[in-house]
């Protein structure tokens, strides 16, 4: 009896070791390990992919943000703020928020089939919103102009990035919301433009948030 006593507080002795070492190894050290690797060699992934503005985070690279205006009386959906650059429609989100804040329910697309006939309305009135939104005096857009990202949400509705063609497209516009020359607009559209993943990876894209925040600083140098 009294040998069966001890081999069964042995056992559990042993068995509390075994619990502590495997929570110590795997529920401190790992983590600790891969946290200040992660921080070390990819610090600005490990966090999130921040951009700050002025010294504080206004969003993550990874993550587009609307530019609305705020809703009117009786509006169910806002206005796009024109006098920013515009990302692309996110139809599949749950809710969205105002510039810089995003706060959204869930993410998504759609669901719609290429056939549908609510797809096929979105596209046709959001590629007539671009075309008069984009068109101002001296400039007119025309609808074979509109690329495919203009007017169709990603996957996940959150695409944070735009094509150079509507970021160009949207150039006269911005100019002439901003009191801007049109060739400065470009030139900031260019230098907000990076070319495909090692060089042959995707396809050329403009960050919508960090291409804002130039326009921003460049309309406070005015």
């Amino acid at each position: 009896m009294n040998n069966s006593v001890t081999n069964t507080a042995r056992l559990l002795g042993a068995g509390l070791r075994a619990l502590l070492v495997l929570t110590l190894v795997t529920g401190v050290i790992y983590p600790l390990v891969v946290t200040g690797i992660a921080q070390a060699a990819f610090h600005d992934k490990a966090n999130g992919s921040e951009i700050k503005s002025q010294g504080k985070v206004v969003g993550s690279s990874l993550i587009g943000q609307s530019y609305d205006l705020p809703l009117k009386k009786g509006q169910q959906t806002p206005d796009a703020a024109l006098q920013w650059f515009q990302g692309r429609p996110a139809n599949g989100l749950g809710s969205n928020s105002v510039n810089t804040r995003y706060k959204v329910i869930l993410s998504g697309a759609t669901n719609l089939s290429a056939d549908s006939k609510v797809l096929i309305q979105q596209v046709k009135d959001a590629k007539a919103a671009v075309v008069k939104d984009n068109s101002v005096p001296g400039y007119t857009v025309r609808p074979s102009q509109v690329p495919a990202d203009a007017v169709t949400s990603s996957g996940s509705g959150l695409d944070p990035d735009i094509s150079p063609a509507y970021a160009e497209l949207q150039v006269h516009r911005i100019a002439e919301k901003n009191g801007l020359p049109v060739a400065q607009v470009e030139n900031l559209v260019k230098d907000h433009t990076d070319g495909r993943t090692l060089g042959f990876i995707g396809e050329p894209r403009v960050n919508v948030l960090e291409l804002n925040i130039a326009l921003k600083g460049l309309l406070a140098k005015h």
